[in-house]
């Protein structure tokens, strides 16, 4: 049974997009001038009307793919959770919240453990998605999962990031899901 019926209905629920986004240079796709999630949650915004709240490390990470990927992963190997430059004080005026991420070793970035673990998730309706380049939605389900207590999680998305600019089909079909 699907949670909404028709697109007008997904219109209807307030929604935001809380993402994670990198341009530089990136795996595969080389230099970008905008990130692989951020099309992805403009793809989301022009079919819902959802709002868009991109979570910003305070200190961006490295321009370099190389030097990025170790800075991510020493974060990660550390537990942290890096100051970002806004945070999103809560969710209550939103229904449906869609969270998205590039996949960085197996999972969310931590600027986005540091702003989704500030936030109160019961009963909202959670939709994640994630962009990579073979990883899939790697360990990220499980910790968006422990993360959104008290949320309804639905299925998650994966796009490959060289196939995002092709992917806004994928996305409403998805979305309507």
């Amino acid at each position: 049974m699907s949670l909404f019926s028709n697109k007008e209905s997904v219109k209807e629920k307030k929604s935001i997009v809380i993402y994670f986004s990198r341009a530089d240079e990136n795996y595969a796709v080389g230099y970008v001038d905008k990130g692989n999630t951020e099309i992805v949650a403009e793809y989301i915004r022009e079919i819902t009307g959802a709002d868009l709240f991109r979570v910003d490390r305070a200190v961006p990470y490295s321009s370099e793919y190389k030097k990025c990927c170790d800075e991510a992963l020493a974060e990660k190997n550390n537990n942290e959770r890096p100051a970002i430059l806004k945070t999103l004080p809560n969710i209550d005026d939103y229904e449906v919240i869609y969270i998205g991420y590039p996949i960085y070793w197996g999972t969310l970035p931590m600027p986005m453990f540091t702003q989704l673990e500030k936030l109160n998730w019961q009963g909202k309706i959670v939709k994640f998605f994630s962009t990579h380049e073979g990883s899939g939605l790697g360990s990220s389900e499980n910790d968006i999962r422990r993360i959104c207590q008290g949320a309804k999680i639905l299925p998650g998305m994966e796009i490959r990031g060289s196939m995002v600019k092709t992917s806004k089909a994928k996305v409403e079909n998805w979305i309507n899901q």
